[in-house]
């Protein structure tokens, strides 16, 4: 079932027949390289990674990273983009993964706004955020696009690598 609509995807809640396609995307270079090694090998992981990561947060917060599929019959998965409630920040934040084939095409930003819009007035969500590495430069451009901006360097844990906030434009 879509949770939203664009003009060129369907973002929906992930299940476990999406197993290949998490396996597939969290192990790409770019993924292990801005967002991180999940550990996630086999696809008993990767049922394991959609069960707690974006169904338990359907169930405890009503929103979590959707699977982002072409409109059309063949439903192709293109990536994965939605909000995350992440320890550390205060409010929930904008997340988006896509397969490397599929980067520049502007599916990020197409689905980061909708995400965001989403949450602003279906969500009711006072105030959305979005953290990246310093360094990956696709991703600090979607979250400009999509009009937010950044706020400053932040450590989600005491031990955590720096990453830069942003935050809406309005009131960062």
């Amino acid at each position: 079932m879509s949770v939203i609509q664009t003009a060129r995807m369907s973002l929906r809640e992930f299940n476990f027949e999406d197993a290949g396609f998490i396996l597939e995307l969290l192990n790409e270079e770019g993924f292990l390289r801005h967002i991180g090694d999940k550990g996630v090998r086999t696809p008993a992981d990767a049922c394991n990674y959609i069960q707690q990561g974006p169904i338990d947060s359907y169930q405890r917060h009503g929103f979590g990273l959707y699977a982002c599929c072409t409109r059309h019959a063949t439903d192709v998965l293109l990536g994965m983009c939605g909000l995350v409630r992440r320890e550390g920040l205060q409010h929930p934040d904008l997340g988006f993964a896509f397969l490397q084939r599929y980067w520049g095409r502007g599916y990020a930003v197409e689905a980061a706004a909708a995400v965001l819009d989403y949450g602003t007035h279906v969500l009711n969500l006072p105030r959305i955020l979005a953290i990246t590495s310093p360094h990956n430069t696709a991703s600090i451009r979607v979250l400009e696009k999509v009009g937010l901006i950044f706020d400053r360097l932040i450590r989600l844990t005491h031990d955590s690598p720096e990453v830069k906030l942003f935050a809406p434009a309005s009131v960062a």
